[in-house]
């Protein structure tokens, strides 16, 4: 269990790495965009990506 917590966190930091490096003026811009929103907004997209996440992890385990 442990080390598939890692190996999600790692993976999760490589993901997140790849935008900025690949166009860092995308990246800045998406995060200008974000920043821009509302906090019920936000919070809205976090939960839906906190549910896709879930999903994806259900049919990756089931």
């Amino acid at each position: 269990m442990s080390d598939d917590l890692w190996a999600a966190l790692a993976l999760v930091l490589v993901f997140e790495g790849l935008l900025p490096l690949i166009s860092p003026r995308v990246y800045r811009q998406s995060v200008e965009q974000l920043a821009a929103l509302p906090d019920r907004t936000l919070r809205l997209v976090a939960l839906g990506i906190i549910m896709l996440g879930l999903v994806l992890l259900g049919l990756v385990r089931g």
